[in-house]
């Protein structure tokens, strides 16, 4: 089956990220959603996820995300503190001759469980916060949430991540801003990588955040550089030193920022930019098709 680009059908998963917040990286992430058409917009931001103001996605679906953390049985807890000690994270407290589990810093990994000699831990279930499915358009919309004040929002993410895109789709992966975790979580299976700048010197000092991260995962990218006006742009200049391939450039304008802070979709109101988001994932799809073929 051909894709709509007219070459063989074909899957891919592309994460957009940056160094920071504020960059352009959920304006990427939607106007290459929204210009690919058949496609899923992946909102893996959890922490402020945005992208759902754009689609205002229908027929939304809602799902409570659990972890599970310790629960004390103090009948049969001696005291030992060993599960103490284990934790790094500073959950666990034993005062007062009792022992007590601090939820909102617990990491769920499970350890203070195995390490209690008396079996005193078991397990339950604390909500963390949501996944949202919906559709607009061609565009499946997900957006995960986390409840303020949790520690990791990984498992939203693994959540969010878990189905394969279908045939001849587009998934476009909004990641969350840095290179922490949860931005490892979102991009360790993308098949290409899109690495979004400022022209600016702390720029690049975020650019830099994110391609080394990258580059440690082995994810094929590129980048696309924002906000450009006609002078000296170091972070093309820092692309051109790394041999990193510049996808495409998108103008410091002013309709286009209206546009995005007023939560249109841009490709929808502006032909200009409808063309310069298609060529950029005509760009990124060949990539892919690259990787794949050379790298099987």
């Amino acid at each position: 089956m051909p894709d709509f680009m007219g070459g063989p059908a074909i899957k891919m998963r592309i994460a957009i990220l940056s160094g920071k917040g504020g960059t352009g990286k959920t304006l990427v992430s939607v106007n290459l959603a929204a210009v690919a058409k058949k496609s899923a917009y992946i909102d893996c931001d959890v922490e402020e996820p945005n992208g759902h103001l754009f689609f205002k996605p229908e027929d939304v679906q809602e799902e409570e995300i659990f972890v599970k953390i310790p629960k004390v049985n103090h009948e049969l807890c001696n005291g030992c503190r060993k599960c103490v000690d284990f934790c790094k994270f500073n959950a666990l407290a034993y005062i007062n001759n009792k022992l007590i589990v601090f939820d909102e810093v617990c990491h769920s990994c499970g350890g203070c469980i195995l390490v209690c000699p008396e079996k005193a831990l078991t397990e339950k279930e604390k909500v963390i916060g949501k996944v949202q499915k919906g559709i607009s358009g061609e565009v499946r919309i997900y957006t995960g949430i986390l409840n303020t004040g949790e520690a990791t929002g990984i498992p939203i993410i693994k959540k969010l991540l878990e189905k394969d895109p279908e045939v001849n789709e587009r998934a476009l992966i909004d990641c969350p801003p840095g290179s922490a975790c949860i931005v490892m979580e979102s991009i360790k299976d993308a098949d290409y990588c899109i690495l979004v700048a400022e022209p600016t010197l702390f720029g690049v000092h975020n650019l830099n955040m994110v391609y080394e991260l990258v580059k440690l995962f082995n994810r094929p990218f590129g980048a696309v550089l924002n906000k450009c006006l006609e002078e000296e742009n170091p972070a093309e200049k820092f692309c051109l030193e790394k041999k990193i391939k510049i996808l495409g450039r998108i103008p410091f304008d002013n309709e286009l920022g209206r546009l995005n802070s007023n939560a249109e979709i841009t490709v929808n109101k502006n032909e200009k930019y409808r063309l310069l988001f298609s060529a950029l994932l005509d760009t990124v799809t060949k990539e892919v098709r690259h990787e794949t073929t050379t790298n099987p």
